[in-house]
């Protein structure tokens, strides 16, 4: 049909019959009146109900959304009117308001009012600011009142169409009719007013299966139109098309050309009967009620039919009235995204209703293309140049050189207004491109052929929406439904190929064309400006997009898009492109030509041309070229031209610039930074860089695997004392016991309340600070429990209970005086041996040979410092000590530890000439008699290997001796602390 209108059904939802639907202004939302008395609202972009109103077991027959006030009001069969909040689903008011069925209600655009028309023959106004006054009754009809409709040009007037055969014309403040219309043989079931152009049109469908249409001003009939089988039930003129929609119950609806009164197509959906059409203004989207659901189609795309010329003159349709506005008018400063205040200028009222527009390329001429014919105007003046008969038409690249596609099987190419060629493609043709080649496609493929001679220059196995040429000619984007394609076309290829008059196969040929790169975007409108393709991207139906620009096959995203906007052109001079929303306002961005010129010249690989650009550039627009330059693969380049720190960190980081990424660490005062800079420095082996890293972020496990790999005991001290006044407890404790001061571990542990742990600590490696730690320990045991206070056993007092705690005392010393720190690594062959003593043993076969306790070890150690040396001790072999002790909550959970390790303990008694044997052991006793061995393994071949053994194996027996009492401590100390708790 001429109209070429692209119908898709956006919703298919099955119900009961609908007697009435409507369609929300703002909300994708399809209300429906039900004749078993419900209300289903459907949203038609994911096709499901949305809320659903049980109003009344009778018929509803019609319900209308007052969007402004967020209600829906629907009248049914028991006479009443209902008002509903759509949001809450609250019910505002009921109220009967006619004598017999409600056939039809009318919503002022404007005023709070509401008109209802019922079986009762008469029709009334209400008013909601007045509580739904009844404040006008209509009385005039003899028969059912079947429809109102007020006038969209004056809203003080209202039609109504009744089963009398009449229509009457009717004014708000006179409850007699203006006048009556006259001429249908049978009853008149619905009316619409024509919305678009000057004609004071309105149509009406009856009975009789007879379209009307009327001028209500000269008060005759203009057309008839007759084509249903039935009887014509519900009626719409579309608001933005010019067609005439009309539905019967034949099950049809037709769709008519409001300027011909042809039938332009027919819609059948197999859904029964149909009785209600609604269309959205400002959209192309219909509602349709049917015997069996509800139905949404699009009637076609809804850009703006516009086109904009090279001196900045933008020209666009607005149903048959073409309009323009001059961008040079402009001279306010207007923020990327608002409202250009511009002024339109009335150029004409086209005869054919307008389907594209556009100008050619250096925007002399401009056509308009519609109901299968065009007119070529001059731009300037707007003169009609030319005309003819045409389903497309499409400009070539020179001034007055185009073509048409007449039928589906015929293009013509004319030059100067002349026509130079006519051919018939082998396949039906659904569309044509314009451009460097003349495009022609159908559902399978797209054909490109030059316009010289129409010769078939390639064959492309794609079905595009959209051809975009570059003004070069030598770059192409093929637009199709899920991404788009870049090409280079190779002129000199093909035309060397016609001339050497070799055959062109089918397939056209082939090396004229090199695909550069796919982007997988939907592309909705476009424009190039150089070899940047500038797109808005998004579905038709999505309220959101994006506005994208590409050069090279990567996407720069360039704006996000909040609502539908329309590309239309680009001005180099001002650096701005230009969008129209679909009320035909224009919106501006920003995007610099100089950055455009730069991108390209690198996608080149034209870095002299780049360097020459880039001075001309913006410093605020060097983060987005550094963004561009590391996609290319240039990410040193990068370096050098970005300004934002996190960029430049990332790619001094990629790089391993070890002096960059340090400045940047010094300015951004981020521990993270600072971190990855260490990792960089430890793998570059800059051992001293690493180590202002590490301590800027506070990485003290780091800083303590860096000083003890390099044998620096001095930072290890400092490290210490670091790590305690930062909280790192565990840290500050390796660091005291790797240098072998014991002393200093012991108060580190009670500086950080862990006094369990170290009197665990004393009793295995420093027996002398024992009976002053354990006493602390029992301090803080008494502020919570005497009794877990008492059942510690002090060293001083009970030395029964820790066996051989002399020699342990007598190692201590010996150790002390013995130990050997701050070697030299080269010195560790001749000191091995001398971390696998057993001092233990070997101080007791000192006593035993009743040797000093001055005499060095075996291997030969001398003394060279007075405090502990650095040599790592092996864990005891009972309880072990941890580089960071797990903290406990007070005492009690001290207390519970040491019950699941130690044997059980009774306060203890003061030793006598025979002390008995201990049977209650406290913790601290058993990690003492246990770990008196743990300074090391026995040296192979120590004479006291055997004595060595029998004690242990005494020990161990006393130990299983004590193992039957353990449970009994255990009860007890639980029974304590249940107390306590």
């Amino acid at each position: 049909m001429p109209l070429r209108l692209d119908i898709k059904r956006k919703l298919s939802a099955r119900s009961d019959r609908v007697k009435s639907v409507d369609v929300h202004p703002v909300e994708p939302w399809v209300l429906s009146a039900l004749y078993n008395g419900h209300l289903f609202l459907w949203n038609y972009n994911t096709q499901t109900l949305v809320k659903s109103f049980e109003v009344t077991d009778l018929p509803v027959r019609c319900a209308k959304f007052i969007a402004r006030k967020q209600w829906v009001i629907a009248g049914s069969d028991d006479n009443n009117l209902r008002v509903y909040n759509y949001n809450t689903m609250e019910k505002v008011k009921v109220w009967e308001a006619h004598s017999d069925y409600i056939r039809c209600i009318a919503v002022h655009p404007t005023q709070p009012l509401v008109v209802s028309s019922s079986d009762d023959m008469s029709i009334k106004l209400w008013d909601w600011e007045k509580s739904w006054q009844n404040t006008m009754t209509y009385e005039g009809h003899s028969h059912y009142v079947m429809m109102v409709c007020f006038n969209p040009k004056d809203a003080n007037t209202f039609a109504s169409a009744s089963l009398d055969k009449t229509i009457k014309v009717w004014g708000l403040h006179n409850p007699s009719p203006h006048f009556t219309l006259e001429g249908h043989e049978k009853g008149v079931n619905c009316i619409d007013y024509f919305s678009g152009g000057d004609r004071p049109y309105l149509v009406s469908g009856a009975d009789d299966k007879a379209v009307k249409v009327w001028d209500y001003q000269t008060k005759q009939c203009v057309q008839t139109m007759e084509g249903h089988q039935h009887n014509v039930a519900t009626i719409c003129c579309h608001p933005e098309l010019p067609l005439i929609l009309t539905g019967g119950e034949d099950g049809t609806v037709r769709l008519w050309h409001s300027g011909t009164y042809r039938m332009e197509g027919t819609l059948s959906y197999a859904f029964e009967r149909c009785w209600s059409i609604c269309a959205l203004k400002g959209t192309h989207r219909v509602a349709i009620g049917y015997d069996e659901g509800t139905i949404m189609v699009k009637l076609g795309r809804e850009d703006p039919i516009s086109s904009m010329d090279p001196t900045g003159k933008i020209t666009w349709a607005k149903h048959n009235e073409i309009q323009q506005a001059n961008l040079k008018a402009v001279t306010e400063d207007v923020p990327d995204g608002e409202r250009l205040p511009l002024a339109t200028k009335e150029l004409d009222v086209c005869e054919i209703y307008p389907q594209s527009l556009q100008h050619n390329r250096k925007g002399q001429l401009a056509v308009v293309c519609g109901d299968g014919e065009y007119i070529v105007y001059t731009a300037l003046a707007w003169r009609k140049k030319s005309f003819g008969q045409a389903l497309d038409f499409v400009w070539g690249m020179d001034t007055a050189e185009y073509a048409v596609r007449e039928s589906l099987n015929s293009v013509k190419v004319f030059k100067q207004f002349k026509e130079t060629h006519a051919f018939r493609p082998p396949m039906l043709v659904e569309a044509i491109f314009g451009g460097a080649l003349l495009g022609v496609r159908n559902q399978d493929v797209l054909m490109l052929y030059d316009w010289a001679e129409c010769r078939l220059v390639r064959r492309i196995d794609v079905c595009p929406r959209e051809v975009y040429w570059n003004e070069a000619g030598d770059l192409v984007a093929l637009a199709c439904e899920e991404s788009f394609y870049v090409l280079r076309y190779n002129k000199e290829v093909a035309h060397a190929v016609f001339d050497g008059g070799e055959p062109v196969p089918e397939e056209g040929i082939e090396i004229a064309f090199e695909l550069l790169y796919e982007v997988h975007d939907t592309v909705r409108t476009a424009v190039w400006v150089g070899d940047c393709f500038i797109y808005t991207n998004g579905v038709e139906d999505m309220p959101s997009s994006r506005l994208n620009y590409t050069v090279g096959g990567q996407v720069v995203t360039l704006q996000h898009l909040d609502a539908p906007l329309y590309l239309v052109g680009y001005m180099p001079r001002e650096n701005k492109l230009y969008l129209l929303d679909k009320n035909y306002n224009v919106v501006a961005y920003t995007l610099l030509l100089s950055l455009l010129e730069y991108q390209t010249a690198v996608v080149r690989r034209d870095f002299a041309a780049a360097a020459a650009v880039l001075p001309s550039i913006p410093a605020e627009q060097h983060n987005r070229i550094a963004r561009f330059l590391e996609a290319q693969g240039f990410p040193l380049e990068a370096l050098e031209v970005a300004t934002d720190p996190e960029h430049r960190f990332e790619l001094a980081v990629q790089l391993g610039k070890l002096d960059v990424t340090h400045e940047i660490c010094k300015t951004a005062e981020s521990d993270a930074k600072w971190r990855q800079l260490a990792d960089m420095a430890l793998k570059a082996s800059v051992l001293p860089l690493a180590e202002e890293a590490m301590t800027n972020a506070g990485d003290y496990a780091g800083l303590l695997m860096l000083h003890t790999s390099s044998g620096d005991s001095g930072k290890v001290d400092e490290l210490a004392i670091a790590a305690e006044a930062a909280g790192r407890g565990n840290i500050a404790f390796l660091c005291l016991f790797l240098r072998g001061k014991v002393g200093e571990c012991i108060e580190l542990l009670l500086r950080t309340r862990r006094t369990p742990e170290a009197a665990f600590f004393a009793r295995t490696y420093a027996p002398s600070q024992m009976a002053r730690v354990v006493e602390l320990w029992r301090s803080e045991l008494r502020e919570r429990s005497e009794k877990a206070a008492n059942a510690i056993a002090d060293p001083v007092e009970y030395p029964n209970l820790f066996e051989r705690l002399d020699l342990a005392l007598k190692a201590e010393e010996w150790a002390s005086a013995h130990r050997v720190s701050d070697l030299p690594a080269s010195k560790y062959v001749e000191h091995e041996d001398d971390l696998n003593l057993d001092v233990l043993g070997f101080v007791s076969g000192l006593i035993d040979a009743g040797a000093a306790l001055s005499a060095p070890a075996p291997g030969g150690a001398a003394r060279t410092e007075p405090e502990p040396g650095p040599e790592p001790a092996p864990a005891p072999p009972v309880a072990s000590v941890e580089p960071e002790p797990v903290a406990t909550d007070g005492a009690i959970g001290t207390i519970e530890t040491m019950a699941d390790e130690a044997q059980p303990a009774e306060p203890a008694v003061p030793p006598t000439a025979a002390p008995p044997k201990p049977t209650a052991p406290t913790a601290a006793g058993v990690e003492l008699a246990e770990s008196e061995g743990g300074w090391g393994d026995d040296a192979a071949g120590d004479p006291t290997d055997g004595d060595l053994d029998a004690e242990l194996a005494a020990a161990t027996a006393d130990l299983s001796t004590a193992d039957s009492d353990a449970a009994a401590l255990e009860a007890e100390l639980d029974k304590e602390l249940g107390e306590l708790s």
